[in-house]
């Protein structure tokens, strides 16, 4: 058996109990980028339904996942799939400074040695 991935959620929202959560390890974010993700979770769920988190995966790269229930007939699937492509061609700088943010903050890996990997 494979070992699972460890990812770190950053925010959701859960359109079945209308609620938007964001992780308080990360309150170092940007307000306005704080605000911008919540935005993009309400809105996702609002829209496709279901739950809807931002994560980030152990190498620091930022994921998004989506979940129904079983019997929520009016979740869009194939909606799913195309918002979230949408979500990350537009909002890809964002997530390139997220990453950033979660290996230099969270991970303690060193800036220059990141800077230097993405030259």
């Amino acid at each position: 058996m494979g070992q699972k991935e460890e990812k770190m959620v950053l925010c959701g929202a859960n359109a079945y109990e209308k609620k938007y959560y964001f992780n308080h390890k990360f309150a170092g974010i940007p307000k306005s980028i704080q605000d911008e993700l919540h935005i993009i979770c309400v809105l996702f769920t609002e829209e496709i339904g279901g739950i809807f988190t931002i994560e980030f995966e152990e190498d620091g790269n930022v994921s998004m996942r989506t979940e129904y229930a079983p019997d929520d007939f009016l979740y869009d699937e194939i909606g799913s799939g195309l918002l979230v492509s949408e979500i990350r061609r537009r909002r890809q700088e964002m997530f390139e400074s997220l990453r950033l943010y979660y290996r230099v903050f969270i991970l303690h890996e060193d800036v220059g040695d990141l800077l230097e990997e993405d030259a």
